[in-house]
């Protein structure tokens, strides 16, 4: 049966909660970029060692928002403060529902009066999108798409390249770069940086804990730009990162990066259900994991779940605002990182060579997460006190982690709990699920950041859970 947007689609279905946890989609793709330059391991060890070009021209929107009111819309949107935002700066933007659930999350830079680009996944994407088409605001949109997953042979273009050099001795090679010197430009700020002659626009921050730089530009001139980097980073030890471990790298950092975007259910968000089409994110993304519940809403998530609760400001009208003041003090559960067994880990890699409907859910290395989004049951004697929404392995700690939260009881660091690997009755029916066993997993709870390098230089803020 046809329908014409998500509203009519859940309509037909009726629970949201089996359309997402059989959804034909297959696991979240990082298209187009090489899965491997050299080989993840050493790809990984390069940011935390030497130095990275991360390549992000593909995986992410860029949407673009101009007009007299794109600052009034973009604020009225967000949970953080937008009274010392300006030209040249960039933030996290984490827009919440009327019901103070989150949508998604993404950064916003500011890059002239009146201009902006949001640049992350789609779910906040068009929760922006909606509401400048709908809300009557005075601005104009333009809707850079992420690349296609399977662009199977034919020609992507997008309107920008987005480069990101990061490790140790990313200041080397921006030094180099730029004549010799570091640009001026202080933390989660904008501004240039000379590359191949040409003036580019940069970001600094550190993705991969040491201070570096995001850097971007007009589509047609990226490869030009990126050959420019290696060349410059070759004394450096510079090292591109491929799609397979490129993700990885935020379970040293700490974030979490696809919840379920709780816009499934609520009168307040029907209009906006019928906005979105069937063909979009929302209409399609699995759900995978071992935590089951035949309601969305226990899949849903709010900022202190996800860390954002220490850039909430409410000296301003937004979206969600009075349900969030209502959640004050409430909500028990904080964002934390689990390590796995290297016993149980080892235990179900095994297992793939046991008899068909002996084995466990493979864990695929290094990123194990095989749906849109993840929710796996986290237990402490037989009751459920959290979950993990983000897996995987790192060459740097030797270990498996995950994101995820529990309640504040058991977030101190050395508390030990039980995870629950693989999904209920041989498993669902989506494509990336083999028939196989549950099984547990024994996790320590672990910092956030998890990596030392991260932990100990980031900026204080949503990554670290301080103000």
């Amino acid at each position: 049966m046809a329908y014409n947007n998500l509203e009519e689609k859940l309509q037909a279905v009726g629970n949201p909660v089996s359309m997402m946890r059989n959804s034909q989609i297959g696991a979240y793709v990082y298209p187009v970029v090489a899965p491997e330059f050299t080989n993840w391991r050493d790809e990984q060890a390069a940011w935390a060692k030497t130095c990275v070009l991360f390549d992000q021209s593909h995986h992410m929107v860029n949407l673009f928002v101009r007009g007299p009111d794109a600052i009034k819309m973009l604020s009225h949107l967000a949970t953080n403060s937008f009274k010392n935002f300006a030209v040249d700066q960039a933030k996290q933007f984490a827009p919440v529902t009327p019901y103070g659930h989150g949508i998604g999350d993404g950064i916003l830079f500011y890059l002239a009066p009146n201009e902006l680009v949001y640049v992350g996944r789609n779910p906040a994407a068009n929760w922006i999108e909606f509401n400048a088409k709908t809300g009557g605001y005075n601005v104009e949109t333009l809707y850079d798409d992420r690349s296609p997953s399977r662009p199977m042979g034919k020609p992507v273009f997008r309107q920008d390249y987005r480069y990101q050099i990061q490790g140790p001795n990313a200041e080397q090679v921006i030094r180099k770069l730029n004549g010799g010197t570091s640009p001026d430009i202080r933390f989660f700020r904008m501004g240039h940086i000379t590359i191949a002659g040409r003036k580019v626009r940069a970001l600094r921050h550190g993705m991969a804990g040491a201070p570096g730089l995001e850097v971007w530009g007009p589509y047609s001139e990226g490869e030009e730009i990126k050959a420019a980097i290696l060349e410059a980073g070759k004394d450096a030890g510079i090292v591109q990162v491929g799609s397979r471990a490129y993700a990885t790298n935020t379970l040293e950092s700490g974030w979490i990066p696809s919840p379920v975007p709780a816009i499934y259910t609520g009168d307040k968000l029907k209009a906006y259900r019928q906005w979105l089409p069937v063909t979009g994110y929302e209409a399609n993304a699995g759900l995978g994991g071992s935590f089951v519940s035949s309601t969305i809403e226990d899949y849903y998530t709010t900022p202190w779940e996800l860390g954002y609760n220490s850039f909430t400001k409410y000296d301003h009208d937004f979206i969600g605002k009075e349900a969030l003041q209502a959640m004050e003090g409430k909500v028990n559960r904080k964002k934390v990182t689990f390590v796995w067994s290297n016993d149980d880990v080892v235990r179900i890699l095994s297992s793939m060579f046991a008899p068909p409907g002996e084995n466990y859910k493979v864990i695929d290395l290094p990123l194990s997460n095989y749906a849109s989004s993840s929710f796996d049951s986290v237990m402490s004697g037989g009751r459920v006190v959290g979950a993990s929404m983000f897996s995987g392995y790192t060459w740097n700690e030797r270990k498996m982690l995950s994101l995820g939260f529990v309640e504040e009881p058991y977030a101190k660091p050395g508390t030990e709990l039980t995870l629950v690997w693989g999904e209920e009755n041989g498993g669902t029916n989506k494509t990336t699920v083999e028939r196989h066993k549950q099984t547990e997993i024994r996790v320590v709870v672990g910092p956030t950041p998890y990596g030392k390098q991260a932990r100990e230089t980031y900026q204080e803020g949503w990554r670290t859970g301080k103000k």
